[in-house]
This record gives C-alpha cells, structure tokens and sequence, in this order.
C-alpha cells in the first residue's frame, strides 16, 4: 500500500525538483545490497544509512528505501545488533553502538506512518523488538544507556547525543508496538528512565559540550520541551550559529556542517520556532551540488570545503528537514513527536518506584 503525498519544499529554498534531484543522488550511491554508504565507494554505518532510508521514503523512492531496510533485516545479528561500520560487506568494525541499533525504530515507524504499509510493519517488527531489547540491555544508572558494546563488554560512558537520539527512537518503538499489537511494557519503563535522566541527570553523560549535537539533540530527540527547551536553545545559539551559513559542528573552529544545521532546523520546528528554522534551512543551501549532493561542510575562515566529500547523510538530513518544515508527508511531525507514546511518567528519583531493572 501506499499512500500519495506531495514531495517536501520550502518556498524560496528547495523545490520537489531539488528535493527528488537530492533523492536520486543518495539512491545513485546505493550498493546492490542495498546499503547507502556515506557516498560512492565510502563506509555504511546502521545509522546513517537508515537516515538515508527515510528520506528516500519521504521523497518517494520507496524501492530504494525498500532495500535499504531488506539490508538492516538481512544483516542484523541474532543479538539484534549491527556492525559499527562496514564497507562493501566486509565489516570494519565488528562492536555495536547502541543508537546506531536503536534508529531502525524510527526508520521502520517514519516509513509506515508514509506509506500505511501493516504488511512492511509486520516484516520490520521483529528487527525493530530485538534491537530495542538489545539496546535495554545496556541501560544502567538513572537510566541512561551505553554508547557501545564490544567484544569485553558495555562500554563504560553514555553519550547525551546517542541517548537522546535513542529516547525518540524508542518512543517510535513504542508507537510501532500499538501498532501491530504487541504491548512492550518493559520498554515503556526503559522509555521513562531515559527521558528523566537526559532531563535531571545531565552528571549521568560523559560531557562533549563542544559539540552543537550535544546542545540540540535534547530537544531534537523530543525529551525537553517548552521553557527548558527554549532556554537550552537560547543559551548556546551564539556559540554555534552562523549567520548565513548554518551552524557549526563543534563551538571552537570555523566550520559550518549541513547536517547539524538540518537537525537544528527540526529541534526548531519541533518547538514552534518554524521562522527561525527556515532561515537556517535556507542558510545551508551553499552546500548544494549541482546534482543535488551536499558537501558536508564549509571552513568558513577560508572558504573551503571540508572534508572533500558529499554525503548521502547530508542530502538525507535536508530531506527531513524540508518535509518538517513543508509537512508533505504523513510523516513530516515525526521530530515534532506528535502521537509518539511518552512511556512510563513517574518520579524516578524516589526510591518507592520499583523499575524493575
């Protein structure tokens, strides 16, 4: 089944001419196994390629979006995991990162809410139970959860960019298990413990503040909302933003990413700063290829563009972004959250609640 939609634009940015054109450059670099690494002949990892994957969907190529997610199905290990990175097939690094498994959840649920496709759900869902029980298993603490598994064991540190990233995508989890029917109750427990710790415990991550995703990614990833978004938003803007041309990746060089400053774009819109948004959606434009690639990004003290290469991931960002901004799709509030299941609300720092973990 599926359902017919408009292809994402922003007036005075992107057409649906652009938007396919940036389509097509993202399934042109898709290897016949159906991964999408980062470009022609570069590495694939879970997470990135599943970003690429959505926006093929939103576009409308749902046969290349189709294969990508047969690859994530076909090449998920019997612990629900994925290599960290692979090349042609050869994995170059066996160990797991737990947000690069736990983004298959949003990836399945972004395509059905696109498609109504219960028969693509029902395929996807044991993918998408057995990555989110393998990601449960790495939650400790105040409910915070490790960056990576490797062949010793759980990493010892929890990233704040991961976490978030893995709290809306359990969230899509849980939207994806009322859907086909299979109530998760443990995982609504997992859901609530992580939203609190990302939103009281900032001690429970190890610190990367230099990063712009550690100062977006809260609020991009849905955990923090209204004033104490708004404020976390504020706080840092002048650290990162570059007038006329997006942000930068982290606070100390003179480089913007397209990337980054398409997720800020959606952190934005989910919090209805939707003019702020379309300034940086605009921003980000300078990186555009002729063929609808993006440049990952500018090093804007002497206008170069670093490193020499154009990403799928770039292309799929911007995608994501125009269709939040333009609301083409069924799927366009995804990082909005709206109708995503909040999990269990409980005050977990009162030692009366029992977990369960």
């Amino acid at each position: 089944m599926r359902r017919s939609h408009d292809l994402p634009s922003v007036p005075g940015a992107l057409t649906q001419e652009q938007c396919r054109q940036t389509a097509l450059s993202i399934a042109t670099a898709q290897e016949s196994s159906g991964a999408i690494p980062w470009f022609t002949g570069g590495h694939t990892d879970p997470w990135d390629h599943v970003e690429c994957a959505m926006a093929l969907t939103a576009a409308g190529l749902l046969g290349p979006a189709r294969a990508a997610f047969e690859w994530c199905r076909q090449i998920q290990r019997p612990d629900g995991s994925w290599p960290i990175q692979l090349r042609a097939g050869v994995v170059e690094d066996a160990n797991s990162d737990s947000n690069f498994c736990a983004y298959i959840a949003a990836g399945v649920w972004h395509h059905v809410l696109v498609t109504g496709d219960r028969a693509f759900a029902a395929t996807m869902w044991p993918v998408v139970s057995a990555a989110i029980d393998f990601v449960m298993d790495l939650q400790t603490g105040y409910g915070e959860i490790s960056w990576a598994r490797s062949g010793s064991g759980p990493e010892p540190d929890a990233l704040l960019t991961g976490c978030a990233s893995i709290y809306h995508s359990m969230r899509c989890a849980l939207a994806l298990a009322d859907y086909i029917g299979e109530p998760q109750p443990e995982w609504e427990v997992a859901v609530g413990l992580l939203g609190h710790a990302i939103v009281a415990h900032p001690e429970a991550f190890e610190s990367k503040d230099r990063h712009s995703m550690d100062w977006y990614y809260p609020v991009l990833g849905g955990a923090l909302r209204g004033p104490a978004a708004t404020a976390r938003i504020g706080r840092r803007w002048d650290d990162f933003v570059v007038t006329g041309l997006g942000i930068r990746c982290v606070d100390d060089r003179p480089w913007v990413t397209g990337a980054e400053t398409c997720e800020l774009v959606m952190a934005l819109d989910a919090i209805g700063y939707r003019a702020a948004a379309s300034e940086q959606f605009t921003a980000m434009q300078h990186l555009r290829e002729k063929d609808g690639s993006y440049w990952t990004g500018l090093v804007f003290a002497d206008g170069k563009r670093w490193p020499e290469e154009r990403t799928t991931w770039t292309g799929g960002a911007m995608i994501l972004a125009a269709d939040a901004l333009s609301g083409a799709t069924p799927a366009s509030g995804l990082f909005r959250s709206e109708d995503l299941p909040l999990g269990l609300q409980a005050d977990f720092d009162c030692e009366c609640v029992t977990t369960g973990r």
